[in-house]
This record gives C-alpha cells, sequence and structure tokens, in this order.
C-alpha cells in the first residue's frame, strides 16, 4: 500500500487519467464504440479470471493472462506473481471488486477495475489490454491509483 501511495504522488497525471477514466466510465453506459461488445466481454473475462487466480494465489493461472511483453519483464509465474506480491497488493487484498466500463484512449483499450479495500479505501486499477495475433486479449499493464471516493 506504501508503495501505491507513493507512486501516485510521483504522477499526478495519473490521478487525472483515473479520473477521466471514471467520468468516462459514468457518462458512457455503452462500450466504447471502436470495439464490438464481444471483445469487451473477452477483455472484462480475462481482468476477472487473473484476478480471481491472484486472489487464489494460482501463479501460473495469472501468468497465463499476462501479454509477451510482461513475460518478457516476468519470465517465470513465480516470477511475475513475487512482482504482484509487492507492487500490486490492492488486486489481490481487496474486499470487493467491480469491472467498470472500458474505454479506448489514445488507441490504448484500456480496462478499469474499482478496488474496495477492507478499511474501505478505494483504488482503480487501469488494466492496458493488446489482443494478440491470434485474436485473444492478454493484459499488456496495470496501473493502480487510490480514488477520491470513499466505500460506505
Amino acid at each position: 500500500m506504501k508503495a501505491l501511495r507513493a507512486a501516485a504522488a510521483r504522477w499526478p497525471a495519473l490521478l487525472a487519467l483515473v479520473a477521466f477514466v471514471a467520468l468516462v466510465a459514468q457518462a458512457q453506459p455503452a462500450p466504447e464504440p471502436g470495439l464490438p461488445a464481444s471483445d469487451w466481454t473477452e477483455i472484462r473475462r480475462v481482468v476477472g479470471a487473473q484476478r480471481a487466480a491472484l486472489v487464489d494465489g494460482n501463479a501460473a493461472a495469472a501468468y497465463a493472462f499476462a501479454a509477451p511483453g510482461i513475460r518478457a519483464r516476468f519470465p517465470t509465474p513465480a516470477a511475475f506473481m513475487a512482482m504482484v506480491r509487492e507492487s500490486y497488493t490492492a488486486l489481490v487484498d481487496a474486499r470487493y471488486a467491480e469491472l467498470l466500463d472500458g474505454a479506448v484512449i489514445g488507441g490504448d483499450v484500456i480496462q478499469p477495475l474499482r478496488l474496495v479495500m477492507p478499511d474501505g479505501t478505494v483504488f482503480v486499477a487501469l488494466y492496458t489490454m493488446q489482443r494478440q495475433r491470434d485474436g485473444a486479449w492478454r493484459i499488456a499493464g496495470c496501473l493502480v491509483a487510490p480514488s477520491t471516493v470513499r466505500s460506505a
């Protein structure tokens, strides 16, 4: 958590992007017209399945949803899981997670995920998605930032 707060302090632009994505998600109940609904369904399935695998501690299953660039940086499921445990604890520790409407921003496919922590703190995870040559969607990156929203 401490690393997440420090990262947010260094990246004010990231907070602006989180606010923008949250506004887009609230203002647009329908998915981005640039992608068919079937793509958004698959993207949401991939993000949800990876988070479920992370919560279950299933490194191999979580790693299977990572794009080649992530796999190059973390060449084994164990290395990937260690990175998640160190830098993305909110993904594992959240008591509640909700997929929000995705958006295509500057050509990047972004799938937001609202995370509510046990103490009511809210984070937003912004997943950058990448379509592979075989048509499958994979996670190419994730930024987690605190939200100004507070859970009840």
